[in-house]
């Protein structure tokens, strides 16, 4: 049986149980396994991965379990993406201006709060850029916004809506932000990392906010897609 969430389709039960699945499997399983998987693989195989290769086959991955998870979930979105397209990028238009224009005010202060703690994630995209352009591209474009918001506004916000707006709101948002520093903070056990969680509170309640005005996760998609882009190719 499938109930009307937030996105206006809602999940069947054996989606809730894949997604919840493929939820830990990014947010806690792959972050602290994934270097030992990859050389166990290259020795098994026989074969030597960059560091491009490596994050281009760990978001492929991520994308095929996603997409074993949510198939029927995302041809619902489909067809209410088709059904009220005009509403879907509106909704996008109007999530890139609040996330620029929120970005601006909060980031001020974000920067006296963090006092010089560096985000290790932007850092690490931008070697990436240098290193294997292409993939990163691929990566940061396309896969992660995919695989990102149907686990965090498909899933966790778009079924928690169905009980608490406020609890969805703020749930997703936290997982969103823990997502982008868990992998910092897991090898260096710095608590300092965890300070800059603060800075995706912000584009988490943007998004979450999209996928809900849109009635369609492709509107928060779209948003995703288009904020990384921007940001990948600003001078």
């Amino acid at each position: 049986m499938v109930k009307r969430g937030a996105g206006g389709t809602g999940m069947t039960s054996g989606e809730k149980l894949l997604g919840g699945m493929a939820l830990a499997v990014y947010v806690f399983v792959l972050p602290l396994t994934a270097e030992w998987l990859f050389n166990g693989a290259e020795k098994v195989f026989g074969v030597s991965l960059d560091r491009g290769a490596r994050d281009l086959a760990y978001y492929a991955v991520l994308f095929g379990l996603v997409l074993i998870a949510f198939w029927g979930f995302f041809g619902r979105n489909a067809r209410a993406f088709f059904d009220r397209t005009w509403q879907v990028l509106g909704a996008a238009g109007v999530g890139l201006v609040a996330f620029y224009g929120l970005n601006e005010v909060t980031g001020r202060v974000l920067g006296l709060l963090r006092a010089g703690q560096v985000n290790l994630n932007d850092q690490a995209i931008l070697a990436r850029l240098g290193a294997a352009p292409r993939s990163t591209i691929l990566m940061v474009v396309f896969l992660a916004p995919v695989v990102e918001e149907a686990l965090f506004r498909g899933y966790v916000f778009g079924n928690l809506r169905e009980y608490s707006r406020g609890a969805a709101y703020l749930v997703s948002c936290l997982f969103f932000a823990m997502v982008h520093v868990w992998p910092f903070f897991a090898e260096s056990w710095d608590v300092g990392c965890l300070m800059v969680m603060v800075q995706y509170l912000v584009p988490g309640a943007v998004m979450a906010w999209t996928y809900e005005r849109s009635g369609c996760l492709w509107g928060s998609v779209l948003l995703h897609c288009a904020v990384n882009a921007l940001a990948v190719w600003q001078p």
